[in-house]
């Protein structure tokens, strides 16, 4: 007797087809490509330029024995699905694997789902769909973009530059944003600035004594500007010696909004600000959550929904689910009449949903003892958001006082919660610190007296923006319409292993080589690198996804010019990699005069016997100003994350260090050593490192002379 034949589904990854595998009966057989069978070949571009861009394809190296597996299972099936993650990558992994396996991709094949669960994946059964080739032609265009940046450019960086570099699309504008960034914050000039607060209470007491802060706002009707140590103290003895009275009270209240369930990007930014976890760590942990765990008494649950979004959208069902459930657990005050609507992002695959808990009554702590600590931490994370998403706004008092007296204004702020709505679950991290504002509201009217107690003046700087961390830059990425959910998290760490970008203390810094990548593509690729242009590219993908532009058309668009950028290019960078130059320091191991070299974190010193004598050393450069500390000489220094630095020759008995170059002035206001500061029109500053005083001096910068 024959055995009856098995229907086959072709899913990804081994372990979304383990899971899958559980749902259903002896039917189905499922089985997993590992991601691309087919592809561009590595050894070649692949793209013909001169045939309207026809493409080669071949089968994946290692892809053999899967793909022969996968067509055995194929010929004794009685029905293909192909259940390819549901964005760009996963439709064209299906529309390979449809003509690899000779599927009739005139009739329904394709099945897509959002969650790895048993009804998801049923009710996917019950509505297969033909290939959607406009989602498959939209990926194609991206890669063939891709190829030819990376392969045009590539090569002329090994040539131009070092081997090993590579270009790509979004890679290249990533690195070039890190770049502008630090170049900001060299440039940045610190301005001097005072805050002064009053210590104040109604001197009657009425009822209980409270003591509040009030801020210098006015003086002489005029926006207080304190910018100095003597303007700060003539205020201070102005406010002492004035007699105050409230002039003005204006209460009312604050909402506070919940922020909207998580899409890829602000996923990664929140899973960074709260969790610590890298772009690469938060997607390959809730890789896990998505396709599949195994839960206690339950098997094996896909217990997130799809991972790779911009899509804030939730689908009925789940709404349903959900507003069930607040009431049940937090009380009806705490859900709002109508579900809570967010606008997602322009262009954003409406199609997806946003992520979310595959089922809102398995709780995190219900789930805890079969989740690795990043698992649960992580689907904590997901789990709350989604529940604070549709919860009533915080209510706040808030209150606005202004007190005056002898021409000095000050003025009182403060806010109250007065019902936690959605805090009760949820708070959105930020970046930086943020003070609480909230304090308990004094009893204010107009016309009551205002008692001063004590009087305090504060010193503050202006400061720099700041450097990317690996969050804020996806934000950045997302906000300006660059790259795609899939590839934030593969941009960043390409551009950190490439050298361009390093990672300190969560901030990134770019390396001596990422600028002088970034100089060469703003200069002869000036397209590639800018952000508007790319932001533009990314909304043409998706026209064609729409079907509105026909993919070979944006192909046709940006060949020819780049082509001609190509050209020049060539003929006019000139090699940057240092020739061996020689130096005046012997090898300590072999005798031979050492030479300079170009590194990934700029030049060092090495032995010209290589490879037989392999020794390196770094570059020691002394700067004219002495130790501030012993008057030793400073080093010109480089850090393992390939930040300048300036040290005393002395270390370790003498510990000095400075991120800014020491200069031989000294301040004339403290006596302080003085640090050089660069603006980006060329001024030159000397500024005080002394951070209560920071006062500065312009230079006046020399004309450069010619070297004959």
């Amino acid at each position: 007797m024959a055995a009856t034949k098995q229907k086959l589904i072709i899913v990804e990854s081994p372990a979304k087809a383990r899971t899958i595998s559980k749902f259903l009966g002896k039917g189905y057989k499922v089985e997993a490509s590992q991601g691309h069978v087919c592809d561009l070949p590595k050894s070649q571009i692949g793209v013909d330029v001169d045939n309207d861009f026809a493409l080669k394809y071949i089968t994946i190296r290692g892809r053999g024995d899967i793909l022969t597996r996968i067509r055995k299972e194929a010929k004794n099936a009685s029905q293909i699905y192909l259940a390819t993650d549901p964005d760009r990558e996963g439709e064209a992994i299906s529309w390979h694997l449809a003509n690899v396996l000779g599927v009739d991709t005139s009739k329904p094949c394709r099945i897509e789902f959002h969650e790895v669960t048993k009804k998801a994946i049923q009710q996917a059964l019950k509505n297969p769909r033909l290939l959607d080739m406009d989602r498959v032609d939209a990926q194609q265009a991206r890669r063939v973009l891709d190829r030819l940046v990376g392969y045009k450019i590539s090569p002329l960086l090994w040539t131009k530059i070092k081997k090993g570099l590579s270009a790509g699309r979004v890679q290249s504008v990533a690195t070039r944003m890190v770049v502008m960034r630090e170049q900001d914050i060299e440039a940045f000039i610190p301005e001097e600035y005072w805050e002064i607060a009053a210590k104040a209470q109604l001197p009657q007491g009425r009822g209980r004594k409270i003591h509040f802060l009030a801020r210098l706002s006015t003086i002489d009707g005029k926006k207080a500007a304190i910018s100095t140590a003597a303007e700060a103290q003539a205020a201070v003895e102005r406010i002492k010696a004035a007699h105050f009275a409230v002039t003005g009270v204006k209460t009312g209240e604050k909402r506070k909004l919940p922020a909207a369930p998580f899409i890829t990007s602000s996923l990664q930014q929140e899973a960074s600000r709260k969790l610590g976890f890298t772009t690469a760590k938060t997607m390959q942990v809730v890789q896990q959550l998505y396709e599949g765990v195994d839960l206690e008494g339950e098997g094996t649950q896909g217990i997130v929904t799809y991972i790779r979004t911009d899509s804030v959208r939730i689908s009925d069902e789940a709404m349903a689910a959900l507003r069930s459930y607040i009431p049940e657990r937090f009380g009806a005050e705490y859900l709002p009449e109508q579900p809570i609507e967010y606008k997602g992002r322009k262009n954003a695959q409406d199609a997806h949903e946003a992520i979310r808990p595959t089922d809102v009554r398995r709780t995190p702590d219900s789930i805890k003892n079969s989740l690795t600590k990043e698992q649960f931490n992580l689907y904590r994370l997901i789990y709350n958001r989604f529940l604070a998403s549709q919860m009533n706004p915080a209510l706040y008092e808030t209150m606005t006082a202004d007190i005056s007296g002898d021409g000095v204004g000050l003025r009182f702020y403060g806010e109250h919660k007065k019902f936690a709505g959605f805090t009760t679950v949820y708070e959105e991290g930020t970046d930086d610190a943020e003070d609480s504002s909230e304090v308990t509201l004094p009893l204010l009217k107009e016309g009551d007296a205002v008692a001063i107690d004590d009087v305090e003046s504060e010193q503050h700087f202006t400061q720099p923006p700041n450097r990317y961390t690996e969050a804020s830059l996806v934000r950045a990425l997302d906000e300006k319409g660059i790259g795609r959910p899939s590839t934030y998290a593969p941009t960043i760490t390409t551009i950190i292993s490439r050298g361009y970008v390093s990672r300190e203390k969560k901030r990134l810094y770019p390396t001596e080589l990422g600028r002088m990548v970034t100089s060469m593509m703003e200069e002869y690729f000036s397209d590639i690198v800018d952000i508007e242009f790319t932001a533009d590219l990314e909304e043409r993908l998706d026209e064609v996804e729409e079907g509105k532009v026909h993919w070979k058309q944006i192909l046709r668009d940006f060949y020819p010019p780049f082509e001609a950028n190509l050209e020049v290019a060539e003929q006019q960078i000139e090699k940057v990699e240092v020739k061996d130059e020689p130096s005046d320091v012997q090898c300590d191991k072999c005798g031979a005069m050492m030479v300079y070299k170009m590194g990934r974190f700029g030049k060092f010193l090495a032995c010209p016997n290589f490879p037989e004598c392999r020794n390196t050393k770094p570059i020691v450069t002394y700067i004219a100003a002495p130790c501030p500390v012993c008057g030793g000489r400073l080093m010109e220094k480089t850090s393992r994350k390939n930040r300048k630095f300036y040290g005393c020759e002395h270390y370790p008995e003498c510990s000095f260090v400075s991120w800014e170059m020491p200069v031989t002035e000294k301040c004339p206001q403290c006596g302080s050593y003085m640090v050089e500061k660069r603006g980006r029109k060329g001024e030159v500053w000397h500024l005080c490192a002394n951070e209560t005083c920071h006062h500065r001096i312009e230079v006046r910068q020399e004309e450069e002379t010619e070297e004959e």
